[in-house]
């Protein structure tokens, strides 16, 4: 089996973030014939997922980074995808997440594995900022955004999408630690990053782009 070389694996407490091979493509087909997968561009074909899942795969290859597996450690089956994610028409660089099966929710898998990209982000590809492109249904994403600390950007750009996106910005984990995330019940702060960082022109998992899905998915 040929599989991306070179690409990172994280870790957490109980997860592992791999880089997506073949053996996956059953579980992302599986997914994309959901109602489920209507926020992250589905549902789709076989011939559409199939084509989704490989640019999953070269999206390794053409950026240098993107959406990994996610899988607990010790099986690897693929519980969902979760990592960078930037196409050629995304304003900005995104961190996604979906979970595939929504038995999954409610244990903190995507909160857990969104840390990780968050900080891989910022402090191994040296990103200045990261955002979330979110549709105002989803409110399962929008929370999990909460939680990691991000807010409603009211100034950013959302990409082109057939569904409306709002757009939540990421503090840098060192930011984060100054500035915890609110409490239910407490005003949201605003961010203290601003403005998108350097684009060459976009999720896992968000809502669905023309011409590809943001990964910003429900997930918990």
């Amino acid at each position: 089996m040929i599989t991306v070389t070179g690409t990172p694996t994280l870790t957490t407490d109980r997860l592992t973030l791999r880089a997506p091979h073949p053996g996956d493509l059953a579980a992302f087909i599986a997914f994309y014939a959901t109602d489920r997968s209507h926020f992250t561009g589905g549902p789709k074909t076989l011939r559409e997922a199939w084509n989704y899942f490989g640019t999953q795969i070269g999206h390794w290859v053409m950026r240098g980074y993107g959406m990994f597996v996610l899988t607990r450690t010790g099986d690897d089956t693929a519980l969902g995808i979760v990592g960078h994610w930037h196409p050629n028409t995304w304003p900005e660089r995104e961190i996604g997440w979906v979970l595939f099966d929504a038995a999954d929710e409610g244990q903190g898998i995507a909160f857990e594995a969104a840390q990780a990209c968050i900080s891989h982000a910022y402090d191994t590809l040296n990103w200045t900022t990261a955002v979330s492109y979110i549709a105002a249904e989803n409110t399962a994403s929008i929370a999990l955004a909460e939680r990691l600390g991000a807010s409603l950007d009211t100034k950013a750009t959302p990409p082109p999408s057939t569904i409306p996106a709002l757009v939540y910005r990421h503090l840098s984990p060192s930011l984060i630690s100054k500035n915890p995330p609110r409490r239910a019940g407490q005003p949201q702060a605003q961010p203290s990053t601003k403005g998108a960082q350097g684009a060459t022109s976009t999720n896992v998992s968000s809502r669905a782009s023309a011409s590809a899905g943001s990964p910003t998915g429900g997930a918990r």
